[in-house]
């Protein structure tokens, strides 16, 4: 992504989830194996080949070397995501953070960011939070 200057939805969607996942510092095994099982599974990534994904999450990796690489990163996501497709990335974006089990303030600092870059209305925000909690419950 250094080098471009803009991404198709589903690189999109795969930089809003690295980006999320990178906030705590590392991208752990468990968040990996969520946005594996994501893009292997819904059917926004039908036909988005491993390769694809593995070069997307590289390049959203790479933006976080650069001086300003959150802010890079939030407008080539938003400029490549019609607003339909923003409150799926927020959902892909929760569902990453809420794969780790314990949530820091950093996670839940990226959420807050993604919704004000994303322009989402709170209240959509806050009920898919809710349905990712209410699908993580372990009893």
């Amino acid at each position: 992504m250094l080098a471009r200057e803009a991404l198709d939805p589903q690189e999109a969607l795969v930089c809003t989830m690295v980006l999320v996942a990178a906030a705590d510092g590392a991208i752990t095994d468990r968040e990996i194996g969520s946005m594996t099982a994501l893009v292997q599974t819904l059917p926004i990534f039908r036909g988005f080949s491993s390769e694809r994904l593995r070069v997307a999450t590289d390049a959203a990796v790479r933006l976080l070397d650069e001086t300003e690489g959150l802010a890079h990163g939030a407008k080539l996501i938003r400029d490549a995501l019609p607003p339909r497709l923003r409150e799926t990335a927020y959902a892909l974006a929760c569902d990453v953070v809420a794969a780790d089990q314990e949530v820091g303030q950093e996670s839940l600092r990226m959420l807050e960011f993604l919704t004000n870059e994303l322009d989402l209305d709170p209240l959509v925000a806050a009920a898919i939070e809710r349905g990712v909690r209410v699908r993580q419950r372990t009893g």
